[in-house]
């Protein structure tokens, strides 16, 4: 949530105003009030440790929403072109993240957001355009995960009430005023316990879903799967396009610096270890749903793998449940962006009005509720309206996490003098990474808009898909 910058001390922190000042960040670490409502946790520094950090990566990243739609992404691409899209994008992600990591205090002080490194290496455009990419990445995300957690809560409904009257729209709502009351939580911190459990349902929510898509696709007469690319050249290549935009999306993390921000020293070594732990989650359960999921049901796979799973139906119960409460947590690490945005904004304006001083707990409690009660009622009524899963995932994926996972942290080592000496083919290798996931960010934005257009002209408002 917002910022409250403390007394300066110069060298410590970057501001968001540009000046120096210790800054305690509630997107970040713990906060903590004397009865008089002032911080008393001044130290700018996280008190998480590497599995800390692995449970808020892989929460980040390793989302039911993420993976599930892998299997229609690589089915999008065939098996050529969607292995080498998925193996590649793995293996750029985990190094980009490594990057990223690697230029925390890379000029000696702390940046404790992504915004804020980006101003320190690019300045003021840096950060604006790192602060609309981000939050391009986290409405987006969240509509496309909400759409997803609504879509898990009728399917288990539906399997205990098959005539029951609730539709996709009445879950959506639920799902939001659940992560409303999560939102009052201050801080990414505090949701350590909730991630970490977030966690331990990604490994079952892909366990169970890999476990019953081979099930299934032993099941099916192997004669009848097709793995041809259906359609027109046209629709090859707009679903080629939207199969990159998944992709990208899959491994979105628009959010390193702030995790990196809540964990202990020395803390590069310590976010290294957590990324490592995080991306061995992410590589056992991405690449065998991926190519589990093709495999089983061929181009007729669903935008969203669980659709497909037929048989047993307790266990599509099981990994819908599953999907659920991993989503709980990384809805809530996606959101603290935005509403550390506007509360930092009504916060400002609050303390100006009372004469520069603090604002009051009271008051930040009041502040806190109008905007996450705001940006959930947006998202909320986005999912409810338009709930198309997979043209959300692809068009975020392309216009929000490639320039942040892809394009910006190779550039930014680079901006940042951070290559050894004699290091060319790193500089041509860096220079070919943020070239063609630029592309890459082109392509699936084309990809995503088309089926937007396609679904609109096909459902009315607030189908009930």
């Amino acid at each position: 949530m917002a910022s409250i910058c403390l007394p300066p001390k110069p060298g410590n922190c970057s501001g968001d105003d540009g000046n120096e000042a210790e800054e305690v960040s509630a997107v970040t670490v713990n906060d903590s009030f004397q009865r008089n409502g002032a911080y008393t946790d001044t130290t700018g520094s996280g008190r998480g440790s590497w599995k800390h950090a692995a449970f808020h990566v892989a929460t980040t990243i390793a989302t039911p929403a993420a993976y599930a739609p892998l299997p229609f992404a690589v089915s999008s691409l065939g098996w050529p072109l969607g292995v080498l899209s998925l193996v590649g994008a793995t293996l750029t992600t985990w190094y980009s993240s490594l990057l990223i990591a690697s230029l925390w205090e890379w000029d000696g002080k702390k940046h404790t957001t992504y915004r804020r490194l980006a101003r320190s290496i690019y300045g003021n455009w840096g950060y604006w355009s790192i602060a609309f990419f981000q939050q391009v990445a986290s409405l987006g995300n969240n509509i496309a995960i909400q759409i997803a957690a609504g879509s898990s809560l009728k399917a288990v409904y539906k399997y205990y009430h098959e005539e029951g009257s609730l539709t996709l729209q009445h879950f959506i709502i639920f799902f939001g005023v659940f992560e409303l009351v999560l939102s009052q939580l201050p801080n990414i911190h505090s949701l350590r316990w909730l991630n970490a459990v977030c966690t331990f349902s990604t490994i079952g929510f892909a366990a169970t879903t890999i476990g019953v898509t081979i099930y299934n696709g032993k099941k099916i007469d192997r004669r009848t799967v097709s793995y041809s690319l259906p359609g027109s050249s046209s629709a090859k290549m707009f679903k080629a396009f939207n199969g990159l935009g998944i992709i990208a999306f899959s491994f979105g993390d628009a959010m390193l610096p702030e995790i990196q921000s809540s964990v202990r020293e020395p803390m590069k070594k310590t976010m290294y270890k957590g990324i490592a732990a995080a991306y061995t989650i992410i590589v056992l359960s991405y690449w065998q749903l991926a190519f589990f999921g093709y495999w089983a049901f061929g181009s007729e796979v669903e935008p969203f793998i669980v659709a497909s799973l037929k048989t047993p139906e307790w266990t599509t119960v099981m990994a819908n449940l599953f999907a659920v409460i991993q989503i709980c947590g990384c809805f809530q690490i996606y959101c603290r962006p935005t509403y550390a945005f506007f509360e930092e904004k009504m916060k400002k304006a609050s303390s100006e009005q009372s004469g520069g001083t603090r604002v009051p707990l009271k008051k930040h409690v009041i502040i806190r509720l109008v905007c996450t009660s705001f940006y959930m009622a947006v998202i909320t009524l986005v999912a409810a309206a338009m709930p198309f899963f997979g043209d959300f995932v692809s068009i975020c994926g392309a216009i929000g996490f490639t320039p942040l996972d892809f394009v910006f942290p190779v550039l930014a080592h680079l901006k940042a003098g951070k290559l050894p000496k004699n290091s060319t083919p790193i500089l041509l290798f860096n220079i070919l990474i943020a070239t063609w996931f630029s592309a890459v960010a082109v392509m699936g934005c084309i990809g995503a808009v088309n089926f937007i257009i396609d679904d609109i002209n096909t459902y009315s408002f607030f189908h009930d898909i």
